[in-house]
């Protein structure tokens, strides 16, 4: 079981869920919950702070208030955008916006990159340890064969590229280390919601069951799996 867990995104809906699981079913943890918002029902014995996701220096000030030393054993990246007020995912080239897609890359691709950079210095060194962010199956290209969301594509195509990348260096250095990208399946949020309805039932997950899938995966996956994207089954998602 882990022993010291940060969830950055508690928050959101899939955040939110694992840090009630966490508080929950490993009691004995301790959890520090990071977000960007004020989290509205929080459970007792976690430890939450603020982020601004758009701060290099609220990241790093954030990692800052963890214990000192190296004792973190997982890290859980749970954040991300795919339409807001402004944003929403485009149909076709012509709907390309330079503002847009900066949003949405700096929310998807930069903010867990930089999180990464702060973040991946506290883990345990010589015990396993797993981080993990969340990413998205339609960030395969090879398994692209729709078109569509041009900037939520690409953002999670590049995010699964930092993945590999942190995980080359960081696992040269710290061999019982795991560096993922999770793809939770459509979970029943504000995120999918404009999407459910083209969703078969028994694909759509609560937030509680992607989560408690994901735990599960986690908990099989092995140092050889960094660098490597997997979805809620299990299964390897291709680049």
């Amino acid at each position: 079981m882990y022993k010291n867990i940060v969830i950055i995104g508690a928050s959101g809906t899939i955040g939110a869920a694992f840090v009630k699981y966490f508080a929950i079913n490993n009691a004995s943890a301790q959890v520090f919950a990071f977000s960007q918002s004020e989290v509205v029902n929080k459970h007792d014995g976690v430890a939450y702070h603020h982020m601004q996701y758009d701060d290099e220096k609220s990241i790093s000030e954030s990692a800052s208030k963890l214990p000192a030393g190296n004792i973190i054993d997982l890290v859980i990246v749970a954040t991300g955008v795919l339409h807001d007020g402004n944003v929403k995912p485009e149909k076709s080239m012509r709907e390309l916006n330079y503002n847009n897609m900066q949003h949405v890359f700096a929310a998807n691709t930069f903010f867990p990159a930089l999180v990464a950079k702060h973040f991946l210095p506290k883990l345990l060194i010589n015990d396993r340890a797993v981080f993990a962010c969340l990413s998205a199956r339609v960030g395969s290209i090879s398994d692209d064969h729709l078109g569509g969301w041009f900037t939520y594509r690409a953002s999670k195509a590049a995010l699964n590229m930092f993945i590999k990348n942190i995980a080359i260096e960081f696992c040269r250095f710290h061999k019982k280390a795991i560096v993922v990208g999770l793809h939770p399946g459509t979970v029943i949020s504000g995120l999918s919601q404009p999407y459910s309805t083209r969703i078969a039932p028994e694909k759509l997950f609560t937030a509680d069951k992607s989560v408690a899938f994901l735990v599960d995966v986690m908990a099989s996956l092995s140092p050889d799996n960094s660098g490597n994207c997997y979805a809620w089954d299990g299964k390897e998602i291709p680049f």
